[in-house]
């Protein structure tokens, strides 16, 4: 089982669960994150490292010996709070991908990222936002011994910036879970269940239950993992 575990993207909505679901679990007895901002949670197991300078980041969070067994990523922005597309693409594409050739060079065995639904789809070529998260997904692909990627819908929580019409299409998605869950889980997942689903994941293939070494978790299976088969 792996013991040690990296959190990269730890103060976002997907990445603050994440971290607090491994805090929660005796399996995991050391905890890294790397952050512009120090992550909400607290924990003897917790060691946050604080920088504000993002081109320190790969040095800085496999420095030390031994590497990470796993490695989480929901390292994401939106155009608007970045400045537009280019200062998106410096971080939601460059900065993970320079935080994947570390981890493989430093040794890490398993790499877990949070990318999007529809990022393989018809027109995914042609919109930015895809092509970053297909760049992601494709320096993952053959640089680790297990490589996980989750592909939820509308990440539904509370955001410490909202998103544009963020809430109003969190409102929205939950209204269809009124009328039927299917339909609700079809358009998107709560943040809180997608970072089960990435942690349960990670345990399973630490204990050789993956069904493939590049294994893709598309909404269905997020929400299978997270919430209906997740126990605390």
């Amino acid at each position: 089982m792996a013991s040690t575990a990296a959190v990269i993207g730890s103060t976002g909505l997907t990445g603050s669960h994440i971290l607090s679901t491994l805090l929660g679990l005796d399996a995991f007895k050391t905890i890294r994150t790397i952050s512009r901002r120090a992550p909400a949670a607290e924990s003897p197991k917790l060691t946050a490292t604080v920088e504000p300078d993002t081109t320190k980041w790969a040095s800085s969070l496999f420095s030390s010996a031994p590497p990470p067994s796993v490695v989480f990523s929901s390292l994401g922005t939106t155009r608007a709070q970045a400045g537009g597309i280019a200062n998106q693409w410096k971080i939601d594409h460059d900065l993970n991908v320079e935080l994947i050739k570390a981890a493989h060079n430093a040794g890490v065995k398993t790499f877990v990222f949070v990318s999007s639904a529809g990022t393989r789809g018809f027109l995914s070529g042609y919109l930015p936002y895809s092509k970053m998260k297909i760049g992601v997904e494709d320096a993952i692909k053959d640089s680790f011994a297990q490589a996980i990627i989750l592909r939820p819908g509308l990440i539904m929580g509370q955001r410490e910036v909202e998103h544009a019409a963020g809430p109003l299409l969190n409102t929205l998605v939950r209204g269809l879970g009124k009328i039927s869950q299917g339909a609700q889980d079809a358009f998107g997942q709560e943040s809180e269940v997608i970072a089960r689903a990435a942690v349960r994941a990670a345990v399973l293939a630490a204990e050789g239950k993956a069904p493939s070494k590049y294994w893709v978790l598309e909404q269905a299976d997020i929400v299978k993992l997270g919430r209906d088969e997740y126990k605390a």
